[in-house]
């Protein structure tokens, strides 16, 4: 059985960590390099980074960010925003990514995620979905930081990223996401129970209990979180210690 991960996520905007809530309001959340050490001393199992306005800016990630986070850390790295080449993956995995995340620029080519597999192995690419859960009940796919809708269910697109190479989802969900009212736990396990790879729950994190929840319930394989982190609500410590109290497999 594999440990359970706790995933500090570091939004990027104007090359400072921010955080929102329902992918607005955005507000300042300290400087990246700093949060990313204190993180990795305190136990964190991965980091995310991700360059929130890169594709709606039509620019690449942060090369220079990405290099000195990954000289100040020793855990796995994943970067995300504006990938859409193998040149943009060989550049970021050069400077110190581990993984790498793409979204936007796969749901418009999904051939580039079999393009980016081949490459560099399925290990190594992560599908992000940013999902809304509508009226009719069903969660749906949204693009570009959450501004554009596609009118194509998460569990679909997810099935089909993860035929073409995809070795991990992250799922966020744009209904949680900066309530810290919880994770989405029916769309987690939705995934969770139909694919053959690792989950990602994202969005909504607020309590230790929510984290124990999203990998009970939820079925998630990671939790990911950043502003309960990054405004010292939960220490990743105690966080651990609680959740393994719980009887969940982490690494103390």
């Amino acid at each position: 059985m594999l440990c359970k991960r706790i995933i500090p996520c570091l939004d990027i905007k104007d090359g400072r960590t921010v955080k929102g809530i329902n992918f607005e309001n955005i507000r300042d959340a300290g400087d990246p390099v700093e949060l990313a050490v204190i993180y990795a001393n305190e136990g964190a199992d991965e980091l995310v980074f991700l360059d929130i306005t890169a594709t709606i800016e039509r620019r690449k990630t942060l090369i220079e960010l990405v290099k000195k986070i990954a000289a100040a850390i020793n855990i796995p790295f994943t970067v995300g925003g504006g990938i859409s080449s193998s040149e943009d993956v060989q550049l970021l995995l050069q400077n110190g990514a581990d993984k790498v995340s793409v979204n936007t620029a796969a749901f418009k080519n999904p051939e580039l995620i079999k393009e980016l597999s081949s490459a560099f192995g399925s290990q190594c690419i992560v599908l992000a979905i940013d999902t809304k859960k509508e009226a009719d009940g069903e969660w749906y796919v949204y693009l570009n930081g959450g501004r554009t809708r596609t009118g194509v269910r998460a569990i679909d697109w997810a099935q089909q990223a993860v035929g073409l190479g995809a070795g991990e989802i992250l799922l966020t969900s744009m209904n949680n996401d900066g309530t810290k009212s919880g994770f989405a736990q029916d769309i987690t396990r939705a995934l969770a129970t139909r694919l053959p790879v690792p989950v990602i729950a994202s969005g909504g994190a607020g309590t230790m209990e929510h984290f124990r929840d999203i990998f009970l319930s939820g079925l998630a394989d990671a939790a990911l979180a950043a502003s309960i982190f990054h405004y010292k609500e939960i220490a990743i410590p105690d966080l651990k210690k609680y959740l393994s109290a719980e009887k969940i497999d982490i690494r103390l």
